[in-house]
């Protein structure tokens, strides 16, 4: 798929990797950027078409395909992270977690998907995450979700192959958002986030590790999980060091 005149939308587009999605598609040649938000009135990037969305609403969902009949690129990046444990964290805030990181995006999925079907199958990125593959302390109801979302995008990918549409996993560790603020660590820039996505796009790629963390953390999915968990908590305490 070529980037260049391409119709996108690009979900959770006011702030973070999804207002970097939208600022370099556009300066990538696509033809129509929309750019979507629960508080459209928080985009603030010129040159984009503004839409409201709300990607756990099925109304909302539904009013977002229909004003963009001709998207060949959806671009799925809307997320949250809630900091809850499993076990003794609220149970509402796992369940909030999950229907926006996962079922959210199956929802804009399914609504998108005749669309692309129509428009030549194109393509949709799913941003996910290296915690697809791993959890921690104050983030397992996190890891819970990017790990369905990682599953849904799986299948999906099967089930989207008749109709010629690319489905593309991003798994990344850390980007400089506001999720993020509270690390002061190394951290990638969305921009270059976005770059990595749209290159694998372009490429016709099934999976994009856009960075060093997430190749390292999926190179240790053949170890044991007594061995994972113990080069995991290597790998961070190294992280926290740097």
């Amino acid at each position: 798929m070529d980037i260049n005149n391409c119709v996108a939308l690009v979900t959770g587009a006011n702030r973070g990797l999804g207002r970097a999605f939208a600022q370099r598609l556009l300066e990538r040649g696509a033809r129509t950027v929309y750019a979507t938000a629960r508080r459209p009135e928080t985009v603030d990037l010129p040159g984009v078409e503004v839409l409201p969305l709300d990607i756990t609403d099925p109304a909302s969902v539904r009013a977002a395909a229909a004003a963009a009949p001709d998207v060949s690129l959806l671009i799925n990046n809307a997320g949250i992270s809630t900091g809850t444990d499993l076990v003794t964290g609220s149970l509402d805030a796992v369940r909030h977690e999950l229907e926006t990181n996962m079922f959210g995006h199956l929802a804009v999925i399914r609504e998108f998907a005749p669309a692309l079907a129509r428009n030549g199958g194109g393509a949709i990125v799913n941003v996910l995450s290296a915690m697809s593959w791993f959890g921690g302390r104050g983030a397992n109801a996190y890891h819970l979700t990017k790990a369905a979302a990682w599953a849904m995008t799986n299948g999906v990918r099967l089930e989207l192959a008749e109709q010629g549409t690319l489905v593309t996993a991003v798994h990344l560790g850390l980007a400089d958002t506001d999720m993020t603020a509270g690390w002061s660590v190394d951290k990638m820039a969305p921009s270059d986030l976005a770059d990595a996505a749209l290159d694998g796009v372009e490429a016709g790629s099934a999976e994009v590790l856009a960075d060093q963390w997430s190749r390292d953390v999926k190179s240790r999915l053949p170890l044991t999980p007594e061995e994972f968990n113990a080069a995991m908590d290597r790998a961070l305490a190294a992280l926290m060091a740097s």
